[in-house]
């Protein structure tokens, strides 16, 4: 996994710099410069207006009782986009400005939302899963674990006794 990670990030990188070479030869540096701010400044200013939009929707949903599950996602696609519009380089505005786009944005949500299964739950305040615990499986409580007790507490502070 590190190494896909690692392998992007530079492939990605490198793309990025041969990109901003090839406009900076035709344009010149300055007004490439000043492409890559304005697009980060443009880019910044629409992912918050439909950043807004779409956490208004999920309000919506909520407030009727139905899952928001496709409004979770698209926000975090918001916060995606944002993070690619102010990384300079074109490659990840293009990026960026594609996932912007409310129609491609939204049926990626819905692909993500019926594709990607997740399968956890928080409960009694220890994480459970069906694929294990990330902490390892020995810190996973056992359901049928005598040493378990529930209950209640109250912290009293010293002072007040």
């Amino acid at each position: 996994m590190f190494a896909k990670l690692f392998l992007t990030m530079v492939s990605v990188s490198l793309l990025e710099i041969y990109v901003l070479i090839k406009v900076g030869g035709f344009l010149g540096a300055w007004p490439t410069v000043a492409l890559v701010v304005i697009t980060a400044f443009v880019g910044s200013a629409l992912v918050r207006s439909q950043g807004l939009q779409v956490l208004q929707q999920l309000q919506q949903r909520i407030a009727r009782g139905e899952s928001p599950g496709q409004q979770l996602i698209e926000g975090f696609m918001l916060l995606v986009t944002g993070v690619l519009l102010v990384t300079p380089g074109f490659v990840t505005d293009f990026v960026g400005l594609l996932i912007l786009q409310p129609g491609i944005r939204s049926k990626a949500a819905k692909f993500l939302l019926a594709n990607v299964k997740l399968n956890s739950t928080i409960s009694g305040g220890f994480y459970q899963s069906s694929a294990g615990s990330p902490f390892g499986d020995d810190l996973k409580p056992k359901k049928d674990d005598k040493n378990i007790i529930e209950g209640e507490f109250e912290r009293k502070d010293d002072d007040k006794r």
